[in-house]
């Protein structure tokens, strides 16, 4: 009779620690894998040339003018990153309660997507934001009207900026805003504008979170928003809700769904791709970001290691893509190890 340190099944016979002994065997039994394949680099547009304007509270993000966004889109294809989003930081002169520079054909985004495409064609995608906040004086994503944020009025002028962005050469359309009916009126303005073939990728189940302030302050909206976003983005105790949003949007047409943010969220992400098996993003936002880079700055944290841990995080929850402001210091380590 065998003794019962002996039996098979347990230890010591089964040691598990003997697929961890080398980075080899580490890396041959990994169940996840990060590639740069895996990353969206979000970047931010500012009038003027050769500008790089420091974000004080997104330590190493920068504001750049178009002549250095096409540059940072260079380096994305470089790095193997597969496409960036570019988010613009608008003059507050021009913000008006009809948010009508959204719709202005050389807007800075417009601007920068033209430079982008002339200098790379289909080389490296183009994702464009679909919201107000930029363009709009009260800051919201929707046009406001005695302090409510209107649904449908919204939704045409969406429907008129996603034909703006397309027409300068966007790749795909991402809308943020979280109106109601918003995809399928934005994929049939486009159809019915020649463009079948731009994608939507939709903030589906995009939360009222306290994650944000950063990037408010990156694209100058922060001063201007009066009240908050509670009436249209989600509440972050629920989880069914999010499975209903993303559905309605694939019905209308989305072909990809984000949720955001992101590590907070990552029981969202894993629901949401066990469901739907469908291309599956998630946004590691400002908040987060600046979380980590504060922690790095103090000395309480490896920057290096912490920021590939997070992303392995979403891939390991199921995202397919990531949107971060770690993607091309990511994509050094992973082209590099």
């Amino acid at each position: 009779m065998p003794t019962s340190n002996t039996t098979s099944g347990g230890f010591p016979h089964v040691r598990m620690r003997r697929n961890r002994t080398d980075r080899w065997v580490r890396r041959m039994v990994s169940e996840t894998t990060l590639n740069t394949a895996d990353l969206i680099w979000p970047l931010f547009v500012i009038e003027g040339q050769n500008i790089r304007e420091p974000i004080a509270s997104m330590p190493g993000v920068n504001r750049l003018s178009v002549d250095l966004i096409v540059e940072a889109a260079l380096e994305a294809r470089d790095l193997g990153i597969p496409a960036i989003a570019v988010f613009p930081n608008t003059d507050p002169d021009i913000k008006t309660p009809c948010a009508k520079e959204a719709l202005n054909t050389n807007n800075l985004v417009c601007t920068a997507v033209r430079a982008i495409k002339k200098k790379l064609g289909n080389e490296i995608g183009v994702i464009c934001d679909v919201a107000l906040d930029p363009y709009n004086s009260d800051g919201h994503d929707g046009i406001v009207k005695d302090g409510e944020i209107l649904n449908d009025e919204t939704v045409k002028i969406l429907c008129q900026q996603s034909i703006v962005q397309a027409q300068a050469g966007c790749d795909i359309i991402a809308p943020s805003d979280m109106m109601d009916g918003r995809i399928r009126a934005i994929r049939e303005a486009l159809d019915g504008g020649g463009f079948e073939n731009v994608k939507i990728l939709s903030y589906a189940a995009k939360y009222a979170s306290g994650f944000y302030g950063p990037f408010r302050d990156a694209v100058g909206s922060s001063g201007a928003l009066k009240g908050d976003k509670k009436t249209y983005q989600m509440n972050p105790a629920n989880t069914d809700e999010a499975l209903r949003e993303v559905a309605g949007d694939i019905a209308e047409g989305a072909d990809m769904v984000m949720v955001k943010p992101g590590m907070p969220y990552l029981d969202i992400v894993r629901r949401i791709k066990d469901k739907f098996v469908m291309p599956t993003f998630a946004y590691q936002v400002s908040g987060e970001y600046a979380m980590i880079q504060a922690a790095v700055q103090n000395g309480w944290l490896d920057g290096d290691t912490v920021m590939m841990e997070s992303l392995m995080a979403f891939k390991r929850a199921g995202a397919d893509g990531i949107l971060t402001y770690f993607a091309p210091r990511a994509a050094k380590l992973i082209n590099n190890r």
